[in-house]
């Protein structure tokens, strides 16, 4: 069951008066559920109970965090129906991507589970001491992986499941020791609920402190501010834009004990298509490229929405065989309408550049919040 509460440790919280929901794309409405954004006490709460766990967390055997991401893994699959409905009614997008995405991350946090379930992830060496060695001694340098302590990690608007509440970042703190508190994603904050109850059913059932897990709800930036600016944060885990990411990165560089961002942000991934290549397949790579570009409505952290090759009559009728292929392919609908607009005013910056001709625009009416395919 959704609350629209705050996970601080254990407990639900709800203590703010700033409240928000998310929103169906695909139906043009907003979903039922209010949720709560956390307050400064709740965030400094979150932070030292996350704080007081690591003590006791950092010391767990591998295996017991193994059992306790196994756990969390089972959790997840027994949400069943509801977590599906949930993440669809959030996102706009289908049920066959809900379901993937899935077990995709149970697959992550048991694969983890195997890594942690001995301590060889740590990597341990020792170097002895050559006490009479000439013309110096030769001190003893020991080396090993040690968890940084508690970490916050930032959900992704494209990924509210996999890269999310209970997603890599979040499943690599946990095994290695390291209390995790969540930034909840707000265009998916129904979504990280459930997973957040899972993990905490997870550690209750497995013996794990409280405070080793916190889901924070928020609209806005300030409370993720708050958070990486929060001295008993050690780390930061981020996936998203470039801007968002960078402003993590400075705001983490100004600590007074800095602290480390991992970040994966957004970018490009040209793709090199030579002539050659062009009159051998160049069916097969038009009707390849039409169908990776428009995946997910192209909502991904890196595409390969560039291309780059050599000009030539192959190379003309590449292009127009792409541009038919793409716009063939129905239009598909946006994470949120936020996306969407920013989508659309992108697209005509680039469309208005000197030099820059336009080949094809979907030009069949599409619903509200349903991305029209160009290529230019």
């Amino acid at each position: 069951m959704i609350t629209g509460k705050n996970y601080i440790g254990n407990q639900l919280s709800a203590k703010g008066n700033t409240t928000y929901r998310t929103f169906n794309p695909k139906l043009n409405i907003e979903n039922e559920t209010v949720f709560s954004e956390a307050t400064s006490e709740e965030i400094d709460e979150a932070v030292e109970l996350a704080s007081d766990a690591f003590k006791i967390f950092r010391k767990i055997s591998g295996e017991k965090r193994a059992a306790f991401l196994n756990a969390i893994a089972d959790e997840i699959l027994a949400l069943d129906d509801e977590l599906i409905s949930t993440y669809m009614s959030e996102t706009g997008l289908p049920e066959g991507r809900a379901k993937g995405e899935r077990g995709r991350t149970v697959f992550q946090l048991r694969t983890f589970a195997e890594l942690v379930s001995n301590e060889n992830w740590r990597e341990n060496s020792i170097d002895l001491a050559i006490p009479d060695r000439q013309p110096l001694p030769k001190p003893d340098i020991r080396k090993t992986s040690i968890p940084l302590g508690p970490t916050l990690v930032f959900g992704a608007s494209n990924f509210p499941l996999a890269y999310s509440t209970a997603g890599g970042d979040t499943a690599s703190a946990l095994a290695a020791g390291c209390p995790v508190i969540v930034k909840s994603h707000p265009m998916h904050a129904g979504t990280g609920e459930l997973v957040a109850s899972a993990i905490v059913k997870a550690a209750e059932q497995t013996g794990m402190p409280n405070g080793v897990f916190s889901n924070i709800n928020s609209s806005g930036i300030e409370v993720g501010v708050q958070l990486v600016e929060h001295p008993k944060v050690k780390a930061v885990g981020f996936t998203g834009s470039i801007r968002g990411g960078r402003a993590l990165y400075d705001l983490a560089a100004k600590r007074e004990e800095p602290i480390p961002v991992f970040a994966e942000m957004g970018s490009i991934n040209p793709v090199i298509i030579t002539p050659n290549a062009i009159e051998i397949r160049g069916e097969v790579l038009a009707d390849t490229y039409a169908k990776s570009i428009t995946l997910g409505t192209g909502q991904f952290c890196t595409n390969p929405g560039l291309i780059l090759t050599i000009a030539s009559e192959e190379t003309q009728s590449f292009i127009e065989d792409l541009a038919q292929r793409t716009v063939a392919i129905d239009a598909q609908c946006m994470l949120h309408p936020n996306i969407k607009r920013n989508y659309i005013r992108l697209s005509d910056e680039v469309s208005s550049q000197k030099g820059l001709q336009v080949v094809a625009s979907y030009t069949t009416e599409v619903d509200e919040n349903f991305a029209p395919a160009r290529v230019s």
